[in-house]
């Protein structure tokens, strides 16, 4: 059983882990050098426990300490009760679910590991808006894809707001960093899966006609929100796919595209 610890300093070097959560610069650096991920809302904590990860400890306000009175009773870490004033000043929000649990990250495995098995690949490039990272971890798990492989420079899917905004699928789908782009896609073609890149060029073939669906291995690529795929990328891929528009419409945000196209892809698999 975890230890009830009431904290009424927002010094306490205890909730250090909590510390400026709303300083993106400072917990970008912090939480993979320190091996840590922070969890908000008791459902997203219950599933980042159910996949797996270790708790550090948990923050909550005294109404919290009874809903997840199971989790306390089960889990070792030390539990910090706090006021919802004191969790503002430790945090730097207002923390409307009023609970947070700072969770171990595991290793990452490695593309080959992220591949052997897999049949529908999301492979992201420079996608560093944490919402958008969250949005396309979500609809992935929901539509069937089953892997995603990030550019080195693409956004820390478990980052906070990533997390919520994922409702917590980003511990369901597992994922990995490639260490170079894009000669990092290399291993991907050569495991037989086919890119797709995306991208609302006219040049591109619209999804119904590439008909991905029917492929026995397809890596989709998706580029940042505005910018897309770079040059790079798209002459990295072997076919250039696009979702057609209406309305004058010329294109939709990555993480709204980024669902379309996954339904295209997982959709004529067996038992979807």
């Amino acid at each position: 059983m975890a230890e009830i610890i009431t904290i009424d300093d927002p010094d306490d070097p205890r909730v250090r882990d909590y510390t400026g959560l709303t300083d993106v610069e400072l917990r970008r650096r912090r939480e993979p050098a320190e091996g840590l991920f922070i969890a908000e809302g008791e459902k997203v904590i219950r599933r980042a426990r159910e996949a797996g990860y270790e708790m550090r400890s948990m923050l909550l306000s005294a109404k919290w300490i009874d809903v997840m009175r199971d989790v306390i009773d089960e889990v070792p870490a030390p539990v910090y009760a706090v006021t919802p004033d004191l969790a503002e000043r430790v945090t730097g929000y207002h923390v409307h679910r009023g609970a947070l649990a700072s969770m171990r990250r595991k290793p990452l495995p490695t593309t080959g590991e992220l591949l052997r098995g897999a049949r529908r690949v999301v492979v992201m490039e420079a996608v560093n808006d944490h919402t958008n990272i969250g949005a396309i971890f979500r609809s992935a798990a929901a539509l069937g894809m089953d892997a995603v492989l990030l550019s080195p420079d693409c956004a820390d899917p478990l980052y906070r707001r990533s997390v919520k905004v994922s409702m917590g699928a980003v511990f369901s789908v597992p994922y990995a960093r490639l260490e170079t782009w894009p000669n990092g896609l290399d291993p991907v073609r050569e495991a037989g899966f086919g890119l797709l890149a995306l991208t609302p060029d006219d040049r591109a073939r619209t999804l119904d006609e590439v008909a991905p669906h029917r492929m026995d291995r397809v890596a989709l690529m998706l580029g940042a929100e505005g910018d897309g795929l770079s040059a790079k990328a798209l002459a990295a891929a072997d076919e250039w796919v696009r979702i057609p528009m209406s309305h004058g419409v010329d294109s939709l945000n990555v993480g709204a595209a980024a669902a379309v196209a996954f339904y295209a892809v997982a959709s004529g698999r067996p038992g979807a």
